[in-house]
């Protein structure tokens, strides 16, 4: 390869370092810089501050965390109240909320902005750090950075700190439903986590279009937007669970979510603490903010609804770009044409053959089915290979990056050892079909998913490079990466974008991708001669990263395993057993289970839902344990006409964290818990489960149920609480330090299960 080519090949390679690069600000120590700019040091210090502890609704660090809140916003010279009250949330989560609201006064009477995050942390491990104390920590130094240059805005700023979105998003449902300020907002920036790091996404919630939102976010102007309507269009089709949601469903309020997403392993356990939130990410929460907080309190928020979308997406050194829906068939119909113009022109100047052509389609083929297989079956593979992983429940392992380098790299040898196969086939006749496919998938988009039609953009690039490869033998390297360029900006992120996102399970995104990112940069590459030695580089680099994997695949106190344990007893059988939902457990909750431990029949050993609907994987029968039983009262029972009315009152005997209700196949005319009535609709399409009282307090829970006098009601109470470690009436020792309790299921819990029969 000569120098032109080695330097252009180089150039493409910084092209493809610097599409992550510039997707986020790199952080610099700051404690001292002006009082008017935002820290991130001072920033992180809320956040150690708020994560000291786990403070889950109705665990004891909740009320210190909401206590040292409001404590800081006292500083900054706000006046704070707090919304208290019980709320059942969509998903008949019953939970005492307690919502920290500020007010700042505007000049002007027009809508007010919202600046919103929550300050509880998941049950029961997790330290909240990123989620969403980073979030918190964002808004306490952006509002005193705002304040400090003394400007009054002309819209009132709004803060809302919400409770208990880790529970079903209460406490903003609580806010936007029964506060007389959510009619007066206009628009909501809400900073949220999904992991510990990495670049924070712009996603908006809209019941309309997008394109006013887009045209002002724009003129804002943050320096490092990471937005795309491909993201905006998946995100509109999945069901959201954001605090956003309810103010877009409920109150018709527009927004934007700020959210990073990388190293979800560290997501709702207790590794989610201040040392590992990435300061760079931190760094980038800022950068939205302060830009955003400055242009919104001042522009009219009335006027942000729009009929109309708008295609986005960044770019580096252009930031936002974006243009109007009616763009795209045009644009489709131009490259489309384009490109069978320069079919047309390719076979009249005989640089283009049917037989060359025809030839060209075996390797793309081949790299696109060969990549796809290893793609598909890798994230299968590695449960395998390493059985272990599959108690993350992420889906994402501490060593995933790596496992995405993996993959790059088998992608990127096996492309460059086919294509060195067809190097005696020009390279005019290998693009014909791999820009094809190319078009095929924006036509695709285009109909079928409209936010992913900036794919089309890099099309001009490869017509232009395959129009130069037609009309010069030897094209200009540097030309042929340059026009290469759009294509690397835009795909190389949506590489590592998919899996870290939605988990290794995805990794069949990062193959394709891979491959398709290879078809365009192919003009330049398919001009490197010695294209098999390429294919052996990328391979030995491949295996040297696999042996880096395989050595992180273990599990240390940086990297440590999930793992659980729980004890049930069930008052209806009289048994007690110790349960774990670890397929592969350790010495720790190995020593409960012991050698008799058995899968277990799914119908005599049951547990409450999870988000992975996750089952006891092993149990094991024990002795009973003095475990007090909670008190159920029936303080009502009476038929009216042909419904039957049942009240009852349960009151715990122990400290608890909550109780779940199921009752058996069964019509409910109404309902209600704790004096709020279930919705109809609710009742009509729920399953089983009833409801679910997060518990603060030990409070009780009233439980009314009307019902036809005819049926039988059999009602099974769940009582947990999180104490097992703690509770003295167990020895338990704690965990190891290469093991956290496993997130998204009850862990570490006493279960105490009963049911009664109404017939």
């Amino acid at each position: 390869m000569n120098v032109s080519k080695t330097l252009a090949f180089f150039m493409l390679l910084l092209a493809i370092y610097w599409s992550y690069r510039s997707l986020m600000p790199q952080y610099e120590p700051d404690f001292e810089i002006a009082s008017t700019k935002f820290s991130t040091d001072r920033a992180l210090l809320h956040v150690e501050n708020i994560s000291k502890e786990p403070h889950a609704v109705g665990f004891p660090g909740h009320q210190k965390v909401r206590g040292y809140i409001i404590s800081e916003l006292k500083k900054l010279g706000l006046e704070t109240t707090v919304q208290e009250g019980y709320v059942l949330g969509d998903n008949a989560s019953l939970t005492k909320v307690a919502n920290i609201l500020v007010r700042i006064q505007g000049t002007d009477e027009g809508k007010a902005l919202l600046l919103l995050s929550h300050y509880d942390s998941s049950p029961h491990s997790s330290f909240g750090a990123s989620d969403a104390g980073s979030g918190v920590a964002t808004i306490l130094e952006g509002v005193r950075a705002f304040l400090s240059t003394g400007k009054t805005p002309k819209n009132d700023v709004i803060i809302v700190i919400s409770d208990a979105e880790e529970l079903g998003l209460n406490g903003a449902e609580f806010f936007v439903n029964q506060h007389p300020w959510a009619k007066d907002i206009g628009l909501v920036l809400n900073f949220e986590a999904r992991g510990s790091g990495g670049p924070s996404y712009m996603l908006i919630e809209t019941n309309r279009g997008n394109a006013r939102l887009i045209e002002e976010f724009t003129k804002a102007n943050p320096k490092f937007p990471v937005a795309n309507s491909l993201a905006y269009s998946i995100y509109k089709m999945l069901p959201n669970d954001t605090d956003l949601t309810v103010f877009r469903e409920d109150g018709d309020i527009e927004g934007f979510n700020f959210a990073f997403i990388d190293d979800h392993f560290d997501y709702h356990t207790a590794m989610d603490i201040h040392e590992r939130l990435d300061r760079n990410t931190l760094t980038h929460q800022g950068s939205y903010l302060m830009p955003l907080l400055n242009h919104f309190s001042q522009v009219d928020l009335s006027n942000l609804k729009s009929l109309n979308d708008s295609i986005y997406v960044n770019l580096p050194f252009f930031g936002l770009i974006s243009y109007p829906y009616e763009w795209i068939f045009p644009m489709l119909w131009l490259v489309s044409l384009c490109f069978i113009g320069l079919i047309i022109y390719g076979f009249k100047k005989k640089e283009l053959s049917l037989n060359g052509i025809l030839k060209g389609i075996l390797p793309a083929l081949i790299v696109l089915l060969v990549n796809g297989a290893f793609g598909y079956f890798s994230w299968k593979f590695i449960l395998w290979w390493y059985p272990a992983f599959k108690d993350m429940l992420h889906g994402f392992t501490y060593n995933g990056h790596t496992y995405i380098v993996i993959y790059v790299l088998l992608s990127i040898a096996i492309c460059f050892w086919v294509y060195h196969k067809f190097r005696k086939t020009n390279t005019q006749n290998l693009l014909v079909f791999p820009i094809f496919i190319w078009l095929l998938i924006c036509w695709l988009v285009a109909l079928y998913l409209k936010g992913a039609s900036f794919f089309v953009l890099p099309l001009f690039g490869a017509l232009a490079a395959l129009l130069i490869t037609i009309n010069q033998k030897e094209p200009n390297p540097f030309v042929l990466v340059f026009l290469s360029l759009p294509a690397v900006f835009i795909y190389a992120p949506f590489i590592k974008m998919f899996p870290v996102g939605l988990g290794l399970k995805m990794l069949l995104a990062t193959t394709l991708f891979c491959t398709l990112l290879f078809f365009l940069i192919l003009p330049f590459l398919a001009q490197i001669k010695n294209k098999d030695r390429f294919a052996y580089l990328f391979l030995v680099i491949f295996i040297v990263f696999s042996i880096s994997g395989h050595v992180a695949s273990d599990f240390n106190e940086d990297r440590p395993k999930p793992s659980s344990l729980m004890y049930v007893h069930n008052e209806d059988t009289e048994e007690a057993f110790w349960a774990t939902y670890d397929h592969i457990p350790i010495d720790w909750n190995n020593q409960y289970l012991g050698k008799d431990k058995k899968v277990p029949e799914t119908n005599k050993y049951k547990t409450i839902a999870s988000k992975y609907r996750s089952n006891f994987t092993y149990v094991s029968n024990t002795q009973k344990k003095p475990i007090e039983s909670p008190l159920i009262e029936t303080t009502e029972d009476t038929v009216i006409g042909n419904e039957r009315i049942l009240q009852l009152c349960f009151t715990p005997k122990r400290n608890v964290n909550r109780l779940d209700i199921y009752t058996n196949p069964l019509q409910l005319t109404s309902g209600r818990i704790n004096n709020i009535p279930f919705s109809d609709f609710y009742l009509k399409n729920r399953r089983q489960r009833l409801a679910t009282h997060f518990i603060s307090n030990n409070d009780y829970t009233e439980l009314e149920l009307r019902f036809p006098k005819d049926s039988v009601l059999e009602l099974t109470f769940y009582e947990s609480s999180n104490d097992l470690l703690s509770n003295p009436i167990f020895t338990i020792p704690e965990r190891p330090k290469n093991s956290i309790p496993m997130p998204f299921v009850l862990n570490d819990a006493i279960l105490v299960i009963k049911t009664l029969k109404f017939d």
